[in-house]
């Protein structure tokens, strides 16, 4: 049974690395369909705060499930319990902290809603049952530089994502509307820096975890996340004339 489980494992990486490709080509022909492009895409749309706890959902409930099974000892060494740590944090705060901090946020479509809710159960099931019955560390694995490195990427991109996230719902102040060139942090330097700081949580945690099924997962994040980025640059520079020339897409002084 391990086996046969191990085997769809890898099927399931070698799946995603795939659909890191097709995303990327499908979003830079038709475009994010959520936020605020979401009136481009018509068809039935859910208000956003429900939306988003239940898409991502799935990959919260996967490490919980883990952790709180009768057989959780079989989670296995320190570094596997850690990174196992790591994704599930991140998904308890996109999952039960973000909606609640949205302000009026636009409804999102079906599609892109049933969309996010397979990959998140998909990619949840990939990474909590690699990293807790599969994957095999050393317990000195936590102080390896690989690890080191990457964990550091990990925390300085979530908060990075955390920040940025602020500054966007801060834009307005109570009663006014309408979209508003953001200010400070990475915004600075890019268009994208909520975005940037997701795409580096997630390559730290590849990095700490030196996995293929981390790493894919990295790559689907940037495929998906650099395409809604360079939508976002070109909408900015189309309604605000005085937006920052200097500005990058999502990488700063790079990209």
């Amino acid at each position: 049974m391990d086996l046969d489980e191990f085997r769809l494992l890898d099927a399931f990486t070698y799946l995603e690395g795939l659909l890191a490709f097709v995303v990327l080509v499908f979003l830079t022909l038709v475009g994010s369909p959520y936020g605020r492009y979401s009136a481009q895409h018509p068809g039935l749309q859910l208000p956003a705060r429900p939306a988003w706890f239940l898409q991502e959902l799935p990959s919260m409930a996967w490490p919980l499930y883990e952790y709180t099974r009768p057989a959780a000892a079989r989670l296995g060494s320190m570094p596997n319990r850690v990174l196992l740590a790591m994704f599930l944090i991140h998904y308890v705060q996109r999952t039960l902290i973000f909606p609640v901090l949205i302000r009026g946020g636009k409804p999102t479509p079906m599609f892109s809603f049933a969309a996010a809710v397979l990959f998140c159960t998909f990619n949840g099931y990939l990474q909590s049952r690699y990293l807790s019955q599969f994957a095999v560390y050393t317990e000195d694995w936590v102080a390896h530089p690989c690890f080191l490195t990457g964990f550091t990427m990990w925390f300085v991109g979530m908060v990075i994502n955390i920040h940025s996230d602020h500054i966007l719902r801060n834009l307005r102040k109570p009663g006014e509307t309408g979209y508003k060139i953001p200010r400070g942090g990475l915004f600075e330097y890019v268009s994208a820096a909520n975005y940037f700081g997701e795409i580096m949580e997630w390559c730290g945690f590849a990095l700490a975890s030196r996995s293929l099924q981390g790493g894919v997962f990295a790559l689907f994040t940037f495929s998906t996340l650099f395409t809604r980025a360079k939508q976002h640059h070109q909408w900015y520079h189309e309604k605000f004339e005085d937006y920052p020339k200097s500005r990058k897409i999502l990488i700063p002084f790079v990209l």
